[in-house]
């Protein structure tokens, strides 16, 4: 009588194939001449692609950073701590920082300076440039420019160099103890000379730019031109008439900037781990922008009144009217609200400006082979030689 159940020679014919334990040996299936060959065409990730080219690009412009780096202090030779090259240094490198960025922002200051002078003149920036390029096309709004860039190339450079001779200059005075103790009054106090003296050399430049901006169209076409006009009408006192509210406006200010910074840069450090030299020099510029933007609105706080009085004294003070007498008639007029007029613009403005002006001036520091500004002491070696071995980290 046959089996009811399959034989088992039966059952390993038919599910053999199919046992766990057996590994299927796969034939490749045969290629189409016409299919490409895979094996020689990889993935490609454009996300991944443009990480790797960025990379590159980054290494290849740190290179080229170091080696103009290394030839710039070749040719500066040995930079020895507070000595007359150290400030020449500080003084090329506030030029630099102060000169451009004035100049960048001053379609902001355009429109600032005519709404301190007329409130009802733009209702906001936008509408502002839009009326400014109707009329006087897309140079307009760069109106002023000229007086910017020039007086604040030298404002900068007398105030960076400044800062750094007073503020050793006050240091020694206080000897090694007196420096750590009351390092917020040295800031204060070096800050503070530093710019009285800028600002004899900032004044003729200012008197011209407010004038070009607050009259329409512009008095003058440009700095010489505003320099000859004020000086046939008014004598050169009519260049300084503006100086006092000037020093009212720019000391506070320079001693904010400075104390400021300096004290919100060794704050930063010290919630940071590890020293300020374990960073490099892109992070110790980002705490530099970061800490002068910071200090920039505390700035623009500190010295709006006085800039509202500026820009209205130079537009509006009469002929042979003394200071004290133009100062209380305008604020007579405009009142204590009107001293804040065009607050939120200037607050974006100088703290913007300020930012970059301090990671301008250090980097220029580092590239030059100097410690950069707070957070630490400078080191105490004599000097400083040329190379790439004295970059700051």
């Amino acid at each position: 009588m046959p089996s009811l159940f399959p034989t088992a020679s039966a059952l390993s014919a038919t599910f053999g194939n199919a046992s766990p334990y057996t590994v299927q040996q796969s034939v490749p299936a045969k290629r189409s001449p016409h299919q490409a060959r895979t094996e020689l065409y990889q993935s490609w990730d454009i996300a991944e692609d443009a990480k790797q080219k960025t990379a590159q690009l980054s290494d290849a412009a740190v290179k080229e950073y170091s080696k103009a780096s290394h030839q710039a202090q070749a040719v500066a030779g040995k930079i020895e701590l507070y000595s007359g090259k150290y400030y020449a240094t500080c003084v090329l490198g506030g030029l630099m920082a102060c000169g451009a960025t004035h100049w960048a922002v001053t379609p902001l200051d355009l429109v600032k300076c005519r709404r301190q002078v007329d409130s009802k003149l733009y209702k906001g920036n936008m509408e502002g440039w839009r009326k400014i390029v109707a009329s006087d096309g897309w140079r307009g709004i760069y109106t002023g420019g000229g007086p910017t860039s020039l007086g604040y190339s030298v404002q900068g450079s007398l105030k960076y160099g400044g800062y750094e001779y007073f503020k050793k200059f006050y240091s020694d005075l206080a000897g090694p103890e007196g420096a750590v103790a009351y390092k917020t009054y040295i800031y204060l106090a070096g800050s503070a000379t530093a710019e009285f003296i800028a600002d004899i050399g900032l004044c003729p430049f200012e008197a011209v730019k407010v004038r070009m901006q607050t009259t329409m169209p512009p008095f003058a076409t440009g700095t010489l031109d505003g320099m000859r006009k004020i000086i046939g009408a008014e004598g050169v006192g009519g260049l300084y008439k503006g100086l006092y509210p000037l020093w009212g406006r720019q000391i506070p200010y320079t001693m904010m900037k400075f104390a400021s910074f300096e004290t919100i840069v060794e704050m930063i450090y010290a919630r940071l781990p590890g020293q300020k030299s374990d960073y490099s020099k892109g992070a110790q510029t980002g705490v530099a922008f970061t800490g002068g933007y910071l200090a920039g609105i505390l700035c623009a706080i500190v010295s709006h009144p006085a800039d509202v009085m500026v820009s209205k004294l130079n537009s509006n003070r009469l002929p042979g009217e003394g200071s004290g007498a133009a100062v209380g008639r305008i604020y007579k007029d405009i009142g204590f609200a009107g001293l804040w007029s065009g607050l939120p613009v200037r607050i974006v403005m100088i703290g913007t400006l300020t930012g970059l002006q301090w990671m301008i001036y250090d980097s220029f520091k580092i590239f030059m082979g100097l410690p950069t500004t707070g957070g630490a002491a400078p080191p105490q070696e004599s000097s400083i030689k040329a190379g790439p071995e004295t970059l700051v980290k």
